[in-house]
């Protein structure tokens, strides 16, 4: 994912969480709706999420340096693992926690018509906010559906700004209707019913982004279609017809880490071996750009140095 296009979509959403979070803690103000303010929580919080995410991608541009030799890519996995846990978290136990003191305690709205408006308001503003989140993924995403590219994506901002959005979205209709339950009724338990819903949809997301992000944070290898690439491209020349084991791992959103033991004849020199090699790792970085940090390791091929495969291997084909 480019930089700018994740940039772009986190500064459209901060813009317009920010401005929504103001007019919502007005609205609660006024009309006292427990709705309101974990709906303003909500953007509080949604705001500080991009605010962080934005600092992640400035930390992981940081050189790598002799405490951390493969750089620092993978500060925007644990940005975006703090956004998802803590903020998310936050907001969700809040809101469950107000409305539950509101379904203990409830009573009418003041102003009723305050709070309505600045839902439709912000609906729109949110609406904008997504459009712009998906624009902006739709490049990345390919022909995978929006569920695949969220759970697949090695770049956390944009799935994590378009999770916000649906989020926010679906949060704006529990307000609406707890809002609009409790003008026509008078009865004040439908605003706690909204504010309780708000809370558990902020647990929800915040759960589905921790277990996404924390894989990330584990070590992800190279899917399927850029593991083949780098395959072929180790046996596209003459330099070795056997690759006896290859491992990647993601460093970061945009660099992967190859290392793969390759056989070469015994009968080769060692200046051949190094010319090979050399223009093995220049096919690979071709074939998969993102593949930066390549370790080849030549070996004699016998038939006990093939590794065990992995017993979960087959899961894994069928997951992708």
């Amino acid at each position: 994912m480019s930089a700018s296009g994740g940039n772009k979509a986190i500064l459209a959403a901060l813009l317009a969480n920010l401005g929504i979070a103001i007019t919502k803690f007005i609205a609660w103000f006024f009309s006292g709706s427990s709705s309101m303010l974990a709906e303003g929580v909500h953007s509080l919080a949604d705001t500080g999420n991009q605010i962080l995410l934005l600092l992640g991608g400035r930390k992981a541009r940081k050189r790598a340096d002799l405490s951390h030799p493969f750089g620092y890519g993978r500060e925007r996995y644990v940005y975006a693992f703090v956004v998802s846990i803590i903020l998310f978290s936050v907001g969700g136990v809040f809101s469950v926690y107000e409305g539950y003191e509101k379904l203990q305690n409830p009573h009418p709205l003041d102003n009723w018509w305050l709070p309505i408006l600045v839902l439709v308001i912000a609906m729109i503003l949110e609406s904008f906010s997504l459009r712009t989140a998906v624009r902006e993924s739709r490049p990345h995403k390919g022909k995978e559906s929006w569920v695949a590219f969220v759970r697949h994506a090695k770049a956390p901002e944009l799935p994590v700004v378009l999770l916000e959005d649906v989020a926010a979205l679906t949060g704006l209709f529990f307000a609406f209707i707890g809002v609009g339950l409790t003008a026509l009724t008078g009865n004040g338990v439908w605003d706690a019913i909204g504010t309780l819903a708000i809370g558990a949809l902020l647990i929800l997301v915040a759960v589905i982004l921790g277990m996404e992000t924390k894989s990330l944070l584990v070590g992800e290898g190279a899917n399927l279609a850029d593991s083949a690439a780098i395959e072929d491209a180790i046996l596209a020349g003459d330099e070795t017809d056997r690759i006896i084991h290859m491992k990647t791992l993601y460093l970061g959103p945009d660099e992967i880490l190859v290392g793969a033991k390759i056989a070469i004849d015994a009968d080769v020199r060692f200046a051949e071996v190094a010319a090979g090699i050399d223009a093995i790792e220049k096919r690979i970085r071709e074939a998969v750009p993102a593949a930066r940090t390549v370790y080849l390791e030549p070996d004699v091929y016998h038939a006990s140095s093939d590794p065990a495969p992995p017993t979960d291997a087959i899961v894994f084909k069928g997951l992708e």
